[in-house]
C-alpha cells in the first residue's frame, strides 16, 4: 500500500518551545485517518509543515511522494486543505471566493463537471452563495471552504476541525461526503476534537501529545488498551463474584456492573452464560476513553503550547 504521508522524527522548535519533539507519522493512501490531540499537543503545526507553510526544524517528511517546503505549489494542486476557522474576502460573495479557491486548485469555473458539483454541494450543504462574505457566520464561512474543497477532486484532503461551527445537520452532511471521496479512491487526515465522528469516519488513528504520536491503529487494534465494560440485572454486587478477570465491580439501578480487560471478554462470556444472567451488555471500549487514557492526567492542567504565527522567514521561499 502506498504511503501518501510519511514523517519521521519530525522537530519543529520556536525557541525553547518543542512544538513537534520527534513524530511520526504515516498516512496510506484510501484511508481516512484520524488525527487527535488536545489544543497545544502539535496537530495545527504538524499540519502546516505538511502544507508547506512551515519549515520543520529536524527529521525527515514527504507528502504524495513530495517535499512540502520545496514542491508546495505542484503539491497544493493534488491537496485540498480546509483549516478550522475559515476567513474569507469580505467584499466577495460566498459563490465568488468558492470559485476563487477552486481556480487556485486548477478548476475552470466554465467547466461543466465543476458546475454540476458545485450545485450539487451548495444544495447539500444548504448554502446561498449569493451574501458577502461579511455577511456569513462561522458557521456559512466554514461551508465556502468545505464546498471549494470538495467540488474540485484531490488526492489528498487535509481538514483541521472541518466541522467547527456547523450543526449537527451539517455535521451528517459532511460524514457523507467524506465517505464519498474515500471510497473514489482519496486520502483524508482529518483532525478533530469531535471523537464520534472520527470515530464512525476514520480507517486508523493517531493520538498526539506534547508533539509526539504516543499511539496510532486502527480502533480495533487499540481498543485492548482499555477496559470493556460489562452489565447485567442482578438483585445485589455480589453477582460480579467470582466472575475470572472482572474489575470495578458494583450495582446501580438493578444491574450489576464490572470491566474487564477486552481480550479477557471470551473467557468470561461462559461464566455469565452458566449463570443465566439476563440483560447482558458488553460495551466495547470507545475512542473517548482511548483519548482520556492519554490525557486524563493533564486534566486541568496547561498543555505544551503550540506553534506561534508563522514567521516572514518562514513565508519566504528560499
Amino acid at each position: 500500500m502506498t504511503t501518501v504521508i510519511d514523517a519521521r522524527g519530525l522537530t519543529k522548535h520556536y525557541g525553547r518551545i518543542h512544538a513537534l519533539d520527534g513524530l511520526d507519522l504515516a498516512v496510506d493512501e484510501g484511508q481516512v485517518h484520524g488525527f487527535l490531540g488536545p489544543n497545544g499537543a502539535g496537530k495545527t503545526t504538524t499540519i502546516r509543515i505538511l502544507l508547506g507553510l512551515a519549515r520543520k526544524t529536524g527529521g525527515e517528511v514527504s507528502v504524495l511522494g513530495g517535499d512540502p517546503w520545496v514542491d508546495a505549489v505542484a503539491l497544493h494542486r493534488r491537496i485540498a486543505h480546509v483549516p478550522g476557522d475559515v476567513s474569507i474576502w469580505p467584499n466577495l460573495s460566498g459563490g465568488e471566493a468558492i470559485d476563487l479557491l477552486a481556480r487556485l486548485r486548477g478548476a475552470r469555473s466554465a467547466d461543466p463537471a465543476y458546475r454540476d458539483e458545485r450545485q450539487r454541494l451548495l444544495e447539500a450543504f444548504q448554502f446561498d452563495p449569493r451574501k458577502k462574505g461579511r455577511a456569513y457566520s462561522k458557521g456559512n464561512r466554514q461551508k465556502v471552504a468545505l464546498i471549494a474543497a470538495l467540488a474540485v477532486p484531490a488526492d489528498l484532503y487535509i481538514l483541521d476541525e472541518p466541522t467547527s461551527g456547523l450543526d449537527p445537520l451539517m455535521e451528517q452532511v459532511f460524514r457523507r461526503e467524506l465517505t464519498r471521496v474515500r471510497d473514489a479512491g482519496a486520502t483524508v487526515l482529518l483532525s478533530s476534537h469531535i471523537l464520534s465522528e472520527v470515530e464512525v469516519l476514520c480507517d486508523r488513528v493517531s493520538i498526539i501529545r506534547a508533539g509526539r504520536v504516543v499511539e496510532s491503529g486502527s480502533l480495533a487494534d487499540m481498543r485492548h488498551l482499555t477496559r470493556t465494560e460489562v452489565s447485567f440485572e442482578a438483585t445485589d454486587a455480589a453477582a460480579v463474584d467470582g466472575i475470572p478477570g472482572a474489575h470495578d465491580g458494583g450495582f446501580a439501578e438493578g444491574r450489576a456492573h464490572f470491566t474487564i480487560d477486552s481480550d479477557a471478554v471470551a473467557s468470561a462470556l461462559p461464566v455469565l452464560a452458566a449463570r443465566d444472567v439476563q440483560g447482558l451488555r458488553v460495551e466495547p471500549p470507545s475512542l473517548e476513553e482511548l483519548f482520556l487514557r492519554h490525557y486524563g492526567d493533564d486534566l486541568g492542567e496547561a498543555g505544551t503550547t503550540d506553534a506561534p504565527p508563522a514567521t516572514r522567514r518562514e513565508r519566504r521561499r528560499s
